[in-house]
């Protein structure tokens, strides 16, 4: 698990395309928003739960990444 300190306002940018703001602190509370393509599920964990059964895991996500040991044509 990676673990970063964010305060109000600052954020966190996931996979490129996933970006999590710090809205709110409030006491022991955390408001976050989370910005994320509309094919990508966000969900509390609880409602994870409630949808997938209490002892799923979620899915490993597959990470795709650009060869970087292609050679390149001359120009």
């Amino acid at each position: 698990m990676l673990v970063l300190s964010r305060k109000k306002n600052e954020s966190i940018v996931i996979n490129n395309d996933i970006t999590v703001t710090v809205v709110e602190i409030r006491g022991d509370k955390v408001r976050l928003g989370i910005v994320a393509p509309k094919e990508v599920p966000v969900h509390r964990q609880e409602v994870y739960e409630a949808i997938h059964g209490p002892n799923s895991t979620p899915p490993t996500p597959v990470v795709v990444t650009k060869p970087t040991d292609v050679p390149t044509r001359p120009v």
